[in-house]
């Protein structure tokens, strides 16, 4: 399976990375279907290498023709940014019905503080790291898409429950 595959080798080459969009809503505790997985990595150097070590290995690829190590030119993700509006590098397995990976490159939240607000959690001696729920909603507002407001309120309601308890 393809998420556990991801994970696991995230894990195995120890990628610093942080879970966001719909599949860290789902561990969180919203039903709510999600076609990708969103991350949001450390972009220094060394982390990247490590990722693409992670790419090669899935056989990731982009799905615009360009170079997979496009990702390592900071210059050329703020270019994107700029002038296409870019929110995520996306990348494809080889199977086309597995779910695309989309790489969060200019992130509202900075890494540190979701990496340093994360929550870790074990499935099947997978460890996956979330980011938090406030780190969520704070990615999430003002976005102007549906689907992030109605994720918001979910999430608030899951933060009032686990107060409650």
């Amino acid at each position: 399976m393809f998420y556990l595959d991801l994970f696991r080798e995230l894990q195995k080459y120890e990628v610093q990375y942080v879970v966001v969009g719909g599949i860290a809503i789902n561990l969180h505790g919203v039903e709510r279907a999600t076609m990708d997985v969103d991350l949001v990595l450390a972009m220094d150097e060394a982390n990247l290498q490590r990722f693409l070590r992670v790419a090669t290995e899935l056989e990731l690829k982009p799905s615009l023709p360009v170079k997979i190590d496009s990702l390592c030119n900071a210059a050329q993700l703020d270019e994107w940014v700029r002038e296409k509006n870019m929110i995520a590098f996306c990348l494809r397995p080889p199977s086309k019905t597995a779910p695309s990976l989309d790489i969060v490159v200019r992130p509202k939240v900075s890494f540190e503080t979701m990496y340093r607000n994360r929550i870790e959690k074990d499935i099947g001696g997978i460890r996956f790291k979330l980011a938090s729920i406030d780190d969520l909603i704070a990615l999430k507002t003002d976005t102007g898409r549906n689907q992030d407001a109605s994720d918001i309120v979910a999430l608030k309601k899951v933060k009032q429950i686990a107060r409650g308890k």
